[in-house]
């Protein structure tokens, strides 16, 4: 479990990052996870957004994209969500 002042690190680092998946009408899927968890591992923070026509509310999308991906949920701000994953092999962030 991150700590506060951990997510406020990741939060600072988060704010300068665009979304690089959309979660839309079909909600959250299989590949989707999949394609998650591997940005994950290569960039260890990213942020996901939530459409409007997304059938599924954004603490539902969350807890489905921690629980498949492992994933440490940073914050949920809108229609954003972002998630941290320590990278095995692209460490790049070092947590206070």
């Amino acid at each position: 479990m991150l700590t506060g002042k951990q997510k406020r690190f990741l939060r600072s680092k988060a704010h300068h990052l665009n979304p690089i998946f959309q979660v839309g009408k079909g909600g959250v899927n299989e590949n989707m996870v999949k394609q998650i968890a591997e940005a994950l591992e290569a960039r260890e923070l990213i942020k996901i957004s939530i459409l409007q026509n997304s059938e599924e509310d954004r603490d539902t999308v969350a807890e489905k994209l921690v629980a498949g991906t492992g994933a440490e949920l940073v914050q949920i701000i809108g229609n954003i969500i972002v998630l941290y994953k320590e990278s095995m092999e692209n460490k790049q962030l070092t947590l206070p």
